[in-house]
């Protein structure tokens, strides 16, 4: 039976993920800051006595290392670790101070990186495991007022491209998942330039797809070994749009509502 371990587990695509992962009969370690919203997402879980909560905060270091050593001490090894906790941004440039650019950094790329190098050795060692990283399209081009968020997610790409290629002789597997537009609350805590939550639910955001079908494409495009899956709707486009027409990307991007 697998041992699944995903971080950002308390809502959204992660609560969603935790179910679609329940479904498929495996053990899960459910990780997130708030212990009371862990609970309630176990016990929507199939099977809810056999998951584990481990409460974690990806912006404190000093929490991360004794996590893992929490979870391969409990659990035995971890399968599949799922990068999805994060934190997004809604403020320009010139407004976002550099302690808001360096948490957004801290929680989305060094708390991944942290947590992978804690679990690596265990996988190396038996020759089997798969890194899930929920990145975002935003990954692969930047929008207004999304600067640090768009920096973040870029450096997942770089650090798991290289992970992957250094890894897969030895029998491990990274999938890089980028969603688009996915109704889930992250436009609420998004931080402006003084770190303030933004506390208002983007309409595109509310548009968006359900965080239920955007997790079972994350799921199914990992047990298939996909290195990469964009998942949403029109605004996946973008990702096409940068790479073939560079030029009328970046007159698009500067017109279009991005909210």
């Amino acid at each position: 039976m697998q041992i699944v371990w995903i971080t950002g587990a308390s809502s959204g695509i992660g609560a969603a993920l935790a179910q679609a992962y329940s479904q498929r009969g495996v053990r899960l370690v459910l990780s997130a800051r708030r212990r009371e919203r862990l609970e309630a997402v176990r016990a929507a879980c199939l099977n809810p006595d056999w998951h584990r909560i481990v409460p974690l905060d990806l912006a404190d270091p000093a929490t991360l290392e004794a996590a893992a050593e929490q979870v391969l001490a409990e659990a035995g090894r971890v399968d599949v670790l799922v990068h999805n906790g994060g934190i997004s941004q809604r403020a320009l440039v010139q407004d976002t101070d550099m302690d808001v650019v360096r948490r957004i950094m801290e929680v989305n790329f060094f708390g991944a990186v942290a947590l992978t190098r804690a679990v690596l050795p265990s996988m190396l060692a038996r020759r089997r495991g798969q890194i899930v990283v929920v990145s975002s399209v935003v990954g692969r081009f930047g929008t207004p007022q999304r600067a640090a968020y768009a920096s973040s997610k870029h450096a997942l790409h770089g650090f798991f491209d290289a992970l992957r290629a250094e890894v897969h002789d030895a029998g491990l597997r990274v999938t890089i998942a980028c969603p688009g537009r996915v109704q889930t609350d992250i436009s609420l805590h998004a931080l402006t330039g003084d770190g303030s939550p933004h506390g208002q639910m983007d309409p595109g955001q509310a548009r968006g797809m359900p965080a239920d079908v955007c997790a079972e494409r994350i799921v199914r495009a990992a047990e298939r070994g996909k290195e990469e899956v964009y998942i949403g709707g029109t605004e996946v486009l973008g990702v096409y749009v940068k790479r073939f027409a560079p030029r009328l990307f970046s007159r698009l991007i500067r017109s279009v509502n991005v909210t």
